[in-house]
């Protein structure tokens, strides 16, 4: 198998950051205030920490998996976070995909994605489990390294680009000169090098590194600039070997190794359908870099929003796919209650089977109180620079209460245009009845289906069902 490692892990961030301006369109989205879980060193919850408010419980829950995927202490097991809608189920898993930082790899996938992508489900899931499975490949390579002290570059007479060169580099313990070719030159030219400065040279691929400038030379002008670095002359020979640790996912290896075009179908993204021969001979060569000690996994994580959408076959995959060796992590996040399993008729706690239920951890999450969500709200406000009154911030504190939280934030922005519409300085409480009178909550837009539904078209609520019509909620 010719593996071809040629890209780094993709960094994963998935956490919005704030707009430095908020006028107009730039707007920050509503999962600003998402950051890292604030939790103590004994994995308690803070109540208000880092824009996370509330949630105690399951965000010391998610603390206790967070520290045991760091310590890789845990691989291969399922997690459940349910809640009601607008509970922070999606909140947490971004904080602990923020904890994880670059080195974990950290895939994120809704369940109506399955059905749209131009594969099977079970190539979708294939490739997201994939995604979230690292391997970290330890390799050694030899360098050049040391001090400039001279470079001697033959410029010809009729103006063309220099073909040959001479570079003198020196260590605390011996001095060597090395000949230049015309790509050295170029890079030379490109990085600006000159006598004094700290470099790397990697002989198998003539990769030219500035590490900054020598100690011995920091008197030699008056000022310098702040993002100039000196280091140490080193010390020893000038050639050494050095361990240069890569790290790429087990998908990025499969799309390099499956098509002609290699790894530019990353970028592309049409990486299609990959046999199921070509993983077998990967997952061979990975298992013998690691008992040769060239590599270790890194079991990263997979989070699937909305997994109810998922059908009875993408959880008897997820079963099987669950008892992997190296299966990542997999956190799922619902908002149903008892409903039925798509596929089937059947139903189930969270439309998930009672198979797949019984292998995860599960973590609730609990609706705010009045407390919380007049601090998210206080958050949200100062997020988006909307300066309001007390009087106002009570009554969107009371609107959330009764309606839904999300209502309420959106209410935030749109009572602010209408401040800034007449003038004021801050959103008060008639900015807010303003906007609460032209934009309806789920309950009085229901309501009015209600009072008018004979004038709608197709509606099948008949008269003598109205009275068993149940309130609707969120969703």
């Amino acid at each position: 198998v010719r593996l071809k490692l040629r890209l780094g892990q993709s960094k994963k961030d998935g956490v919005h950051r704030p707009a430095e301006d908020c006028g107009g369109s730039r707007c920050p989205p509503t999962g600003t205030h998402r950051r890292p879980l604030p939790l103590d060193d004994a994995l308690d919850a803070r109540m208000v920490s880092q824009g996370m408010v509330g949630q105690n419980g399951a965000r010391r829950a998610a603390g206790v998996i967070l520290s045991m995927i760091q310590e890789e202490k845990i691989a291969g097991r399922a997690v459940l976070i349910a809640g009601q809608p607008g509970t922070g189920k999606t909140a947490i898993a971004m904080g602990m995909a923020k904890a994880l930082g670059d080195d974990t790899p950290f895939t994120m996938l809704a369940g109506s994605e399955i059905f749209s992508l131009e594969m099977s489900k079970t190539e979708a899931l294939t490739q997201a489990f994939r995604r979230s499975i690292g391997v970290r490949i330890r390799e050694e390579a030899e360098i050049i390294e040391g001090e400039v002290v001279e470079i001697e570059i033959e410029r010809p007479a009729n103006g063309q680009a220099a073909t040959f060169g001479k570079m003198t580099l020196k260590t605390t313990e011996m001095e060597t000169m090395y000949d230049l070719g015309q790509k050295m030159i170029e890079t030379i030219q490109k990085e600006q090098i000159q006598a004094g400065d700290i470099i790397t040279i990697d002989k198998s691929s003539g990769k030219i590194s500035l590490l900054g400038r020598s100690f011995a030379r920091s008197r030699d002008y008056d000022a310098m600039g702040p993002q100039t670095r000196f280091v140490q002359c080193p010390e020893g020979e000038l050639q050494k070997r050095k361990e240069v640790v890569h790290t790429v996912n087990l998908h990025e290896i499969d799309v390099i190794n499956s098509r002609q075009q290699g790894f530019l179908a990353l970028f592309a993204g049409d990486t299609g359908e990959i046999k199921h021969e070509v993983r077998e001979q990967i997952d061979a060569k990975v298992a013998e870099w690691r008992e040769e000690g060239k590599a270790d996994i890194v079991p990263g994580v997979l989070f699937i929003d909305e997994v109810h959408m998922l059908d009875i076959e993408c959880f008897s995959f997820l079963n099987r796919a669950l008892e992997a060796d190296s299966a990542p992590i997999v956190i799922m996040a619902t908002n149903r209650g008892i409903t039925n399993i798509r596929g089937t008729d059947y139903k189930s706690p969270h439309g998930i089977p009672l198979d797949l239920l019984d292998r995860m951890l599960i973590i609730s999450t609990q609706p705010y109180t009045q407390r919380e969500i007049r601090k998210i709200l206080d958050i949200r406000a100062e997020e988006e620079d909307v300066e309001m009154t007390e009087d106002a911030k009570e009554l969107l504190t009371k609107i959330g209460t009764e309606s839904t939280l999300r209502y309420a934030i959106h209410l935030i922005t749109c009572s602010n245009l209408v401040a800034m519409k007449r003038k004021a300085q801050e959103v008060d409480v008639q900015d807010i009845r303003k906007v609460y009178s032209l934009f309806v909550d789920v309950k009085r837009s229901t309501q009015f289906l209600m009072e008018y539904q004979q004038e709608f078209m197709f509606s099948e609520v008949h008269d003598e069902e109205d009275a068993d019509m149940p309130q609707a909620k969120e969703g």
